[in-house]
């Protein structure tokens, strides 16, 4: 039996973008009426939100450099521009997760860890060679063109892959932010995967080839390392797979356009 398409109409298609925008995002967004659409029904758009918060990170650098600044320099601001685009949503996500999965000895402690707004030793080292990696990547681009490559790329694939993640995982949780998403659909999954990947392809081919690999191996990891953990997904661990999978698509990126 065929399973069903789905089809939106460009009226939710519109939303769909938007409901990302204000999820995945702290920009200044006027109020929307989503009718009730969830962010699961709505996730295939997150690589959208991924290419502007690129694309702004990609200003940065470029701004910086035209008056005079050096790669490093332009780099720091250019990260600095995306985490106060996101708000710090993602970095968030990963900090809970190292501290969650590195400081628990049980499933539920793992999760109350993971609930917990303090930082620990664990999230505060993962923040700091998050950042540390992504900066050093960034620094080794020589133009703002290869800066604008790179972090589009990185932004949109990392993006594109989290709705398959939860479709994949079930919720560790009964309640929290990725329960009250919803369930993403083996459509939706499959839209955002392969919007999120057409941006690869500014890395080159054999750049896009070894950001497909990498991506792979490290979803198929992530979601084996989150399963022997807390049976699950939370929001914290798809915050950290959006970071590792820019951080992954980074790497390539300085190999690739350098």
């Amino acid at each position: 039996m065929k399973r069903p398409r789905i089809t939106l109409s460009p009226r939710q298609v519109l939303d769909d973008i938007a409901l990302c925008l204000v999820f995945f995002t702290r920009l200044p967004l006027p109020v929307f009426d989503f009718r009730g659409r969830s962010l699961a029904a709505a996730i295939w758009a997150a690589p959208i939100a991924g290419l502007v918060v690129g694309l702004i990170g990609a200003i940065v650098f470029a701004t910086a450099e035209r008056f005079g600044l050096a790669i490093g320099p332009s780099a720091a601001l250019a990260l600095v521009a995306t985490v106060l685009t996101t708000g710090c949503l993602h970095e968030d996500g990963l900090s809970d997760v190292a501290d969650g999965f590195g400081g628990g000895k049980s499933r539920g402690r793992k999760l109350e860890i993971m609930r917990d707004s303090r930082i620990g030793a664990y999230g505060a080292m993962a923040l700091a060679l998050s950042l540390l990696i992504r900066w050093s990547t960034l620094s080794e681009l020589t133009d703002p063109t290869q800066a604008l490559f790179a972090l589009v790329a990185a932004h949109t694939a990392s993006r594109g892959v989290l709705g398959a993640f939860m479709h994949l995982l079930p919720p560790a949780r009964s309640d929290g932010l990725s329960a009250d998403a919803g369930t993403v659909s083996l459509e939706m999954a499959i839209a955002g995967a392969v919007l999120g990947a057409i941006p690869l392809l500014l890395l080159g081919a054999g750049g896009a080839i070894a950001a497909l690999i990498l991506l792979g191996l490290l979803f198929a990891a992530f979601h084996a390392l989150c399963l022997n953990q807390i049976n699950g997904q939370t929001g914290d661990t798809v915050g950290a797979l959006q970071q590792l999978s820019e951080i992954a698509v980074l790497l390539v990126a300085s190999v690739a356009l350098s």
